[in-house]
């Protein structure tokens, strides 16, 4: 092993490296991971050590990236990583120890490191490896459909600036920053959140406010991500993603894009995607209140292993590998479909939200029905509150995983909507879309949709959400105050099993509180809003056989 590898980069940055070599003097492949975290956890919070894959003849590098750790530079998230990987690659394939030939792996920002590095196509890299992570940054990272993302912004924000502050010595602000650390929930319940002052310290980077000012996708978003050029991808990519992960919709995004749009045909071709039933962290079969069985602890060393033999080793060891591996919670066993939906025809099933009378909490009337209304049914109203929002999934401090929804389904501030029991297995795959015919009392709203699973013992776990806001989806101005409006949205992607005796069940609520940030129903900026700013917004929605609020399955054969 070698600590502590100095590189200077062409405007003279040196970034700084540990490196971990086979037994032997012979050349060969390298592994490369760049991340932010200081290079001593290497990745291992979710992979082995490096020295597991130095043991199965790799050399592996973990190094800083610029202005973290002990590299040089100042450090802006995603700015650099393009050029800095790409000249990091161009290197290491020089060494002695290397035979040319170099591979790149890593799980959130190490997906993205790998993703703008390869964009810069240096000639040895053969593949990558990208683990739950985004292509394009605004709509997969920090925004779903023009929604913060707020618990996820405001604790990576904390955790990188604070080592931000220390790298810069600013002890007054790091010593917030450290606070803030030791209790992250708190920060998710201030107003405004833009001012935050742990955050907006001076003398600190200036990243989370851009964060939350470029609350649309525009050129700030294109600079840093691949949004606008998936094509200079050209590589064979094994996609590793979870379906509790707060940045499923990036992994699937950038899944799908490079499927369409990578500039090889043979990149297009080896783009494979294996899904678990994970969080963030850890990648286990606990995973919030659920236990979904042995099969979820997957060997994601060994599938490494086998991905870089393949394209590193010449091995061919992966070539009888499924490109699309996913695991069917309910089921809890991984199934193999042949096309990823919007891939190729697949097919479909739609369930009708039904007003017969109040769909209102559990306690209400709220149905999901396969027949479409026929006559105009009442209206379903519910009051969103700024001041009271509907809490996430997970709580108030927005955990990841598949959490008992039933105290929360109690509140009349939110739509149940249940089908019978199944009298046959429905396997729901892809990304759930709602068509909501909604009216609101503000010109400028949110509406969340969420795919909740009810047990025969009539447990509701949550499976997916999505959420999207009026200045988003309705670009235009044509969203206003008490006129009907067609919501159209996907919710998170899933494979999921609902068994016969089971049902299903979607929530209609207007806030996923702290998951994503809260409307004020002003016209105040959400990030600049105070509790005085917040107004109460009157939501209905509507079941007519011409305005037929519906939710559509992609299904599994």
């Amino acid at each position: 092993m070698e600590r502590g590898v100095g590189f200077r980069l062409k405007d003279g940055t040196v970034l700084v490296s540990d490196h971990y070599h086979p037994a032997g003097d012979r050349p060969a492949p390298t592994l490369l991971v760049r991340q932010p975290y200081g290079r001593d956890i290497a990745t291992t919070v979710v992979y082995a050590h490096p020295v597991w894959f130095a043991r199965h003849g790799y050399n592996v590098v973990i190094q800083d990236v610029r202005g973290r750790g002990d590299s040089g530079g100042r450090f802006y998230p995603f700015r650099h990583e393009g050029k800095d990987g790409a000249e990091t690659i161009d290197w290491l394939a020089k060494r002695p120890e290397c035979d040319g030939r170099i591979g790149m792996y890593g799980f959130s920002y190490q997906g993205t490191t790998q993703l703008l590095a390869a964009a810069e196509r240096p000639e040895a890299l053969r593949c990558i490896a990208p683990a739950q992570t985004a292509g394009d940054l605004f709509n997969g990272w920090f925004y779903h459909h023009g929604v913060l993302r707020l618990a996820g912004a405001i604790g990576w924000a904390t955790q990188m600036l604070r080592g931000d502050a220390h790298h810069l010595d600013l002890k007054k602000p790091g010593a917030a920053l450290d606070a803030a650390w030791a209790h992250p929930a708190a920060a998710f319940q201030a107003a405004p959140y833009g001012d935050l002052p742990h955050l907006t310290a001076k003398g600190l980077p200036t990243y989370y406010r851009d964060w939350i000012t470029h609350q649309q996708h525009d050129d700030y978003w294109a600079a840093l991500d691949l949004s606008r050029r998936w094509s200079d991808i050209a590589l064979p990519a094994l996609h590793v993603i979870g379906w509790y992960d707060m940045y499923l919709h990036g992994s699937i995004d950038l899944f799908e894009n490079l499927v369409r749009h990578a500039g090889s045909e043979s990149a297009r071709a080896n783009q494979y995607l294996v899904a678990g039933p994970w969080p963030h962290i850890p990648w286990g079969n606990l995973v919030g209140e659920a236990d979904f069985g042995p099969k979820a602890l997957l060997d994601t060393d060994a599938l490494l292993l086998r991905w870089f033999n393949h394209w590193l080793k010449d091995s061919g060891e992966f070539g009888a590998e499924p490109k699309l591996n996913l695991f069917a919670i309910g089921a809890d066993d991984w199934h193999q479909p042949k096309n990823w939906p919007g891939f190729s025809a697949t097919p479909k099933q739609t369930w009708f939200l039904r007003g017969e009378d109040r769909a209102n909490s559990s306690k209400g009337a709220g149905r999901l029905s396969l027949a479409k209304p026929t006559t105009e049914e009442p209206r379903d109203t519910f009051v969103h509150d700024p001041e009271v929002p509907v809490m996430a999934p997970g709580g108030p401090a927005s955990m990841q995983g598949c959490f008992a929804q039933n105290r929360l389904e109690l509140g009349n501030n939110l739509l149940v909507y249940t089908s019978p029991e199944l009298t046959a297995p429905v396997h729901v795959y892809g990304s759930p879309k709602v068509r909501l015919f909604a009216r609101s009392s503000r010109d400028e709203t949110d509406f969340v949709a969420k795919l909740v699973k009810v047990g025969k013992d009539g447990r509701a776990l949550n499976i997916s959400i999505g959420a999207a806001r009026s200045s988003f989806l309705f670009p235009d101005g044509t969203h206003k105050a008490d006129t009907v409006n067609c919501w159209e949205f996907p919710l998170e992607a899933t494979s999921c099993v609902f068994a016969a005796g089971e049902r299903i069940r979607i929530e209609i609520a207007s806030s996923a509180f702290p998951l994503y940030d809260r409307h004020p129903g002003s016209g105040i900026h959400p990030a600049k809003a105070t509790p005085r700013d917040w107004k109460k917004a009157m939501q209905q929605i509507l079941h007519t056989p011409d305005a037929p609020s519906s939710v559509e399955f992609a299904l599994a054969t």
